[in-house]
Protein backbone atom coordinates (compact mmCIF):
# COMPACT_ATOMS: atom_id res chain seq x y z
CA UNK A 1 0.00 0.00 0.00
CA UNK A 2 1.28 3.46 -0.92
CA UNK A 3 2.16 5.72 2.02
CA UNK A 4 0.30 8.90 1.08
CA UNK A 5 1.97 10.87 3.88
CA UNK A 6 5.35 10.01 2.37
CA UNK A 7 4.14 11.24 -1.02
CA UNK A 8 2.74 14.40 0.58
CA UNK A 9 5.93 15.29 2.41
CA UNK A 10 7.95 14.76 -0.75
CA UNK A 11 5.59 16.96 -2.75
CA UNK A 12 5.65 19.70 -0.12
CA UNK A 13 9.44 19.70 0.10
CA UNK A 14 9.96 19.76 -3.65
CA UNK A 15 7.30 22.45 -4.22
CA UNK A 16 9.05 24.70 -1.71
CA UNK A 17 12.43 24.07 -3.35
CA UNK A 18 10.94 25.02 -6.72
CA UNK A 19 9.42 28.12 -5.14
CA UNK A 20 12.81 29.17 -3.77
CA UNK A 21 14.28 28.74 -7.26
CA UNK A 22 11.53 30.77 -8.92
CA UNK A 23 11.39 33.75 -6.57
CA UNK A 24 14.93 34.61 -7.72
CA UNK A 25 13.70 36.07 -11.01
CA UNK A 26 16.23 36.38 -13.86
CA UNK A 27 17.56 39.67 -15.23
CA UNK A 28 16.65 38.66 -18.78
CA UNK A 29 14.24 36.21 -20.35
CA UNK A 30 14.52 33.29 -22.75
CA UNK A 31 10.97 32.79 -24.02
CA UNK A 32 9.53 29.73 -25.75
CA UNK A 33 6.27 30.06 -27.70
CA UNK A 34 3.89 27.13 -27.20
CA UNK A 35 0.32 26.82 -28.52
CA UNK A 36 -0.03 30.50 -29.57
CA UNK A 37 2.12 33.62 -29.63
CA UNK A 38 0.85 34.62 -26.17
CA UNK A 39 1.23 31.13 -24.67
CA UNK A 40 4.79 31.21 -23.40
CA UNK A 41 7.26 29.36 -21.23
CA UNK A 42 10.36 30.94 -19.74
CA UNK A 43 13.71 29.39 -18.95
CA UNK A 44 12.50 29.32 -15.35
CA UNK A 45 9.49 27.12 -16.22
CA UNK A 46 11.96 24.62 -17.65
CA UNK A 47 14.37 24.97 -14.72
CA UNK A 48 11.56 24.44 -12.22
CA UNK A 49 10.32 21.34 -14.06
CA UNK A 50 13.86 19.96 -14.19
CA UNK A 51 14.29 20.46 -10.44
CA UNK A 52 10.94 18.84 -9.65
CA UNK A 53 11.44 15.85 -11.95
CA UNK A 54 15.00 15.16 -10.81
CA UNK A 55 13.99 15.44 -7.15
CA UNK A 56 11.04 13.08 -7.53
CA UNK A 57 13.04 10.48 -9.45
CA UNK A 58 15.95 10.69 -7.01
CA UNK A 59 13.57 9.75 -4.21
CA UNK A 60 11.26 7.44 -6.19
CA UNK A 61 12.96 6.25 -9.40
CA UNK A 62 10.14 3.83 -10.32
CA UNK A 63 7.45 6.53 -10.39
CA UNK A 64 6.03 8.11 -13.53
CA UNK A 65 5.98 11.78 -14.51
CA UNK A 66 3.62 13.97 -16.55
CA UNK A 67 4.85 17.57 -16.82
CA UNK A 68 3.48 20.62 -18.58
CA UNK A 69 6.80 21.46 -20.18
CA UNK A 70 7.24 18.01 -21.70
CA UNK A 71 8.59 15.80 -18.93
CA UNK A 72 7.38 12.25 -19.47
CA UNK A 73 8.42 9.15 -17.57
CA UNK A 74 6.51 5.87 -17.55
CA UNK A 75 5.54 4.52 -14.14
CA UNK A 76 6.76 1.14 -12.93
CA UNK A 77 5.47 1.62 -9.38
CA UNK A 78 1.85 2.50 -10.13
CA UNK A 79 2.39 6.09 -8.96
CA UNK A 80 2.51 8.94 -11.49
CA UNK A 81 3.30 12.55 -10.64
CA UNK A 82 1.46 15.33 -12.48
CA UNK A 83 3.32 18.63 -12.31
CA UNK A 84 2.94 22.22 -13.42
CA UNK A 85 6.27 23.90 -12.67
CA UNK A 86 4.84 27.44 -13.00
CA UNK A 87 1.06 27.77 -13.16
CA UNK A 88 0.49 31.39 -14.12
CA UNK A 89 3.57 31.95 -16.27
CA UNK A 90 2.27 35.30 -17.54
CA UNK A 91 1.99 36.55 -13.95
CA UNK A 92 5.50 35.27 -13.29
CA UNK A 93 6.90 36.90 -16.44
CA UNK A 94 5.34 40.28 -15.59
CA UNK A 95 6.32 40.12 -11.93
CA UNK A 96 2.75 39.84 -10.68
CA UNK A 97 1.95 37.73 -7.59
CA UNK A 98 -0.23 34.65 -7.47
CA UNK A 99 1.61 32.18 -9.71
CA UNK A 100 2.01 28.72 -8.24
CA UNK A 101 3.75 25.37 -8.43
CA UNK A 102 1.35 22.42 -8.67
CA UNK A 103 2.39 18.85 -7.82
CA UNK A 104 0.05 15.86 -7.58
CA UNK A 105 0.57 12.12 -7.25
CA UNK A 106 -1.95 9.63 -8.59
CA UNK A 107 -2.52 5.90 -9.00
CA UNK A 108 -5.13 3.91 -10.90
CA UNK A 109 -7.83 5.06 -8.46
CA UNK A 110 -7.18 8.78 -8.98
CA UNK A 111 -5.25 11.59 -7.31
CA UNK A 112 -3.83 10.65 -3.90
CA UNK A 113 -1.93 13.80 -2.95
CA UNK A 114 -2.03 17.41 -4.13
CA UNK A 115 0.16 20.40 -3.30
CA UNK A 116 -0.19 23.93 -4.70
CA UNK A 117 2.51 26.32 -3.51
CA UNK A 118 2.25 30.06 -4.20
CA UNK A 119 5.29 31.69 -2.56
CA UNK A 120 4.48 35.30 -3.52
CA UNK A 121 1.33 35.18 -1.40
CA UNK A 122 2.78 32.92 1.32
CA UNK A 123 0.25 30.17 0.59
CA UNK A 124 0.74 26.41 0.44
CA UNK A 125 -2.36 24.28 -0.02
CA UNK A 126 -2.30 20.52 0.36
CA UNK A 127 -4.60 17.53 0.59
CA UNK A 128 -4.49 13.77 0.78
CA UNK A 129 -7.40 11.72 -0.51
CA UNK A 130 -9.87 11.34 2.33
CA UNK A 131 -7.85 13.50 4.72
CA UNK A 132 -9.27 17.01 4.28
CA UNK A 133 -7.68 20.11 2.78
CA UNK A 134 -5.27 22.57 4.36
CA UNK A 135 -3.78 26.04 3.78
CA UNK A 136 -0.46 26.54 5.58
CA UNK A 137 -1.39 23.51 7.73
CA UNK A 138 -4.74 24.99 8.82
CA UNK A 139 -7.81 23.00 7.78
CA UNK A 140 -10.01 24.78 5.22
CA UNK A 141 -13.49 24.50 3.75
CA UNK A 142 -15.32 26.09 0.85
CA UNK A 143 -18.15 28.60 1.27
CA UNK A 144 -21.54 26.90 1.25
CA UNK A 145 -24.37 27.65 0.78
CA UNK A 146 -23.87 30.74 -1.38
CA UNK A 147 -26.58 32.20 -3.60
CA UNK A 148 -25.67 33.13 -7.17
CA UNK A 149 -26.50 36.81 -6.63
CA UNK A 150 -23.99 36.96 -3.74
CA UNK A 151 -21.26 34.90 -5.40
CA UNK A 152 -17.73 36.15 -6.00
CA UNK A 153 -16.38 34.12 -8.92
CA UNK A 154 -12.98 33.74 -10.52
CA UNK A 155 -12.03 32.72 -14.04
CA UNK A 156 -9.31 32.75 -16.65
CA UNK A 157 -9.22 33.09 -20.42
CA UNK A 158 -7.79 30.95 -23.22
CA UNK A 159 -4.48 31.60 -24.94
CA UNK A 160 -6.25 30.97 -28.23
CA UNK A 161 -8.16 34.22 -28.65
CA UNK A 162 -10.81 32.52 -30.84
CA UNK A 163 -11.86 30.47 -27.82
CA UNK A 164 -12.34 33.65 -25.79
CA UNK A 165 -15.40 34.45 -27.90
CA UNK A 166 -17.02 31.30 -26.54
CA UNK A 167 -15.86 32.04 -22.99
CA UNK A 168 -17.43 35.49 -23.16
CA UNK A 169 -20.83 33.82 -23.54
CA UNK A 170 -20.44 32.53 -20.00
CA UNK A 171 -19.22 35.89 -18.70
CA UNK A 172 -22.11 37.72 -20.37
CA UNK A 173 -24.62 35.30 -18.87
CA UNK A 174 -23.21 35.33 -15.34
CA UNK A 175 -21.84 38.85 -14.78
CA UNK A 176 -25.26 40.57 -14.41
CA UNK A 177 -26.27 37.96 -11.82
CA UNK A 178 -23.26 37.66 -9.48
CA UNK A 179 -21.47 39.79 -6.89
CA UNK A 180 -18.33 40.21 -9.03
CA UNK A 181 -15.66 38.44 -11.06
CA UNK A 182 -11.92 38.12 -10.36
CA UNK A 183 -9.04 37.23 -12.69
CA UNK A 184 -6.09 35.92 -10.65
CA UNK A 185 -3.92 34.35 -13.37
CA UNK A 186 -3.36 30.81 -12.07
CA UNK A 187 -5.97 28.10 -12.50
CA UNK A 188 -4.51 26.01 -9.69
CA UNK A 189 -4.58 28.98 -7.32
CA UNK A 190 -8.12 29.89 -8.43
CA UNK A 191 -9.44 26.44 -7.56
CA UNK A 192 -7.58 26.51 -4.24
CA UNK A 193 -9.21 29.88 -3.54
CA UNK A 194 -12.57 28.11 -3.89
CA UNK A 195 -11.34 25.53 -1.39
CA UNK A 196 -10.32 28.26 1.05
CA UNK A 197 -13.41 30.44 0.61
CA UNK A 198 -11.44 33.35 -0.85
CA UNK A 199 -13.84 33.12 -3.79
CA UNK A 200 -17.15 31.28 -3.95
CA UNK A 201 -16.83 29.64 -7.35
CA UNK A 202 -14.72 29.28 -10.47
CA UNK A 203 -15.16 28.50 -14.16
CA UNK A 204 -12.68 28.20 -17.02
CA UNK A 205 -12.26 26.33 -20.29
CA UNK A 206 -9.21 24.63 -21.70
CA UNK A 207 -7.52 23.31 -18.57
CA UNK A 208 -5.10 20.39 -18.71
CA UNK A 209 -4.43 17.61 -16.22
CA UNK A 210 -1.44 19.46 -14.76
CA UNK A 211 -3.60 22.53 -14.11
CA UNK A 212 -6.24 20.50 -12.31
CA UNK A 213 -4.78 17.45 -10.61
CA UNK A 214 -3.59 18.92 -7.31
CA UNK A 215 -6.11 21.75 -6.94
CA UNK A 216 -9.10 19.59 -7.82
CA UNK A 217 -8.27 17.18 -4.98
CA UNK A 218 -7.74 20.10 -2.58
CA UNK A 219 -11.09 21.65 -3.50
CA UNK A 220 -12.98 18.38 -3.21
CA UNK A 221 -11.41 17.65 0.17
CA UNK A 222 -12.57 21.14 1.22
CA UNK A 223 -16.17 20.23 0.37
CA UNK A 224 -16.40 21.77 -3.11
CA UNK A 225 -17.66 20.13 -6.26
CA UNK A 226 -15.35 20.17 -9.30
CA UNK A 227 -16.26 18.87 -12.74
CA UNK A 228 -14.95 19.17 -16.28
CA UNK A 229 -17.34 18.59 -19.18
CA UNK A 230 -17.56 19.29 -22.91
CA UNK A 231 -18.99 22.72 -23.72
CA UNK A 232 -19.12 24.43 -27.16
CA UNK A 233 -16.22 22.32 -28.41
CA UNK A 234 -14.14 23.11 -25.31
CA UNK A 235 -13.67 21.47 -21.93
CA UNK A 236 -15.37 23.54 -19.23
CA UNK A 237 -14.28 23.26 -15.60
CA UNK A 238 -16.59 24.49 -12.83
CA UNK A 239 -15.78 24.49 -9.09
CA UNK A 240 -17.93 25.70 -6.18
CA UNK A 241 -19.66 24.62 -3.01
CA UNK A 242 -22.58 22.24 -3.71
CA UNK A 243 -25.38 24.85 -3.57
CA UNK A 244 -23.65 27.38 -5.83
CA UNK A 245 -22.34 24.64 -8.11
CA UNK A 246 -25.89 23.76 -9.13
CA UNK A 247 -26.82 27.40 -9.75
CA UNK A 248 -23.68 28.10 -11.78
CA UNK A 249 -24.25 25.15 -14.08
CA UNK A 250 -27.91 26.07 -14.47
CA UNK A 251 -27.00 29.59 -15.66
CA UNK A 252 -24.14 28.68 -17.99
CA UNK A 253 -25.62 28.85 -21.50
CA UNK A 254 -25.87 25.59 -23.41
Amino acid sequence: MTDTNELLQLALNIARQAGDLLVDRPASWDLTVKSTAIDIATQMDHASEKLIVESILAARPEDGIIGEEGASHASKSGITWVIDPVDGTVNYFYGLPGWAISIAAKDESGTLVGVVHSPTVNSTWHACKGGGAFLNDVKIGCNDPVELNRALLSSGFAYDVKNRIEQLKIVNALLPQIRDLRRIGSAAADICHVATGLVDGYFETGLYEWDLAAAELIAREAGAMVTTRPWHGLNLTVAAGPHLFEALNAHIPE
